[in-house]
């Protein structure tokens, strides 16, 4: 669990940095780029000798669709809403990451739901109020579009590790950025005009940080302590981030959040409420 946590804290600036330096350039590129960075980190440690060729395009599927159609929606979001509010209108993460790895499962098991659910009331305690949807319809349905890529393939790379214990995570996890990449690369041949791609310096700075550490290092301690965490779990503390996300953008990007302190006690509260309550139960259980 420490591992999730570690990224939610690291995954809590991205939201401020993208919006504050990279919203002026096109999100399909912003998105490639990043993943270009992250795969150049991993792909030394790629070990193609260990894989079949079924594992191999399983991998390349989980990546093209947990981070190049995730990246596609999720950074194109930045062009409609305000970082603080795209961290909040990610609270159904949970709920998906519960429903899918039941469905996998084939059962439902409602303790689950109940926690993911809590942690979602935690995140709206943080920030509500009666939003003018004019204009930014488009970007909640894209962050939703973009939540669901996100944890389909969390859940999806979390059963091949149960099912396949003898892979070794670095080993692969260049594959995963390498089917990313190649979806964000046809998006930017569809979607992007090279022509108009002007990049500062303080942009390719922002890049590279965002595409090692945020991208790199960050989706692969987050599976990794997926692997080592209960669905519950997962679920929760896939809205950690929205508390620490919000805190950073008021802290250091100056955005503006009404009853900001407040909420964000509350709401931080009820999100850390819920994972210590999944933790709880879930140890009595193994019991």
């Amino acid at each position: 669990m420490r591992y999730l946590i570690l990224v939610s804290i690291i995954w809590a600036f991205s939201f401020g940095l993208i919006k504050t330096y990279l919203t002026g350039l096109d999100p399909f590129f912003v998105g490639a780029a990043r993943l270009g960075v992250a795969l150049l980190v991993f792909l030394p440690f790629v070990r193609l000798q260990t894989l079949n060729r079924s594992l191999i395009f399983r991998f390349l599927i989980i990546g093209g669709i947990q981070y190049g159609l995730m990246y596609g929606a999720y950074i194109y979001t930045y062009q409609f809403l305000e970082a603080h509010k795209i961290a909040l209108f990610t609270v159904t993460t949970p709920l998906l990451v519960a429903a899918l790895d039941d469905c996998y499962e084939r059962r439902f098991q409602s303790h689950y739901l109940i926690f993911a659910i809590l942690s979602v009331v935690g995140a709206i305690v943080i920030y509500y109020q009666v939003p003018d949807l004019e204009g930014a319809l488009t970007g909640i349905a894209l962050l939703q579009l973009s939540n669901l890529c996100f944890a389909f393939g969390q859940v999806y790379h979390r059963r091949l590790m149960q099912q396949n214990p003898n892979l070794v995570m670095n080993e692969h996890f260049g594959i995963l950025y390498l089917g990313g990449f190649l979806v964000a690369l046809v998006l930017v041949v569809v979607g992007t005009d090279m022509d108009r791609i002007a990049v500062s310096g303080t942009q390719v700075i922002v890049i590279i940080f965002l595409g090692i550490l945020a991208s790199g290092l960050g989706f692969f301690l987050w599976n990794f302590g997926a692997t080592r965490t209960n669905a519950g779990s997962l679920a929760v503390l896939n809205n950690l981030k929205i508390p620490l996300a919000v805190f950073v953008s008021l802290l250091f990007f100056e955005e503006v959040l009404g009853s900001a302190l407040t909420r964000l006690i509350v709401g931080g509260g009820i999100i850390v409420g819920a994972v210590l309550l999944n933790e709880y139960y879930s140890r009595r259980r193994a019991l």
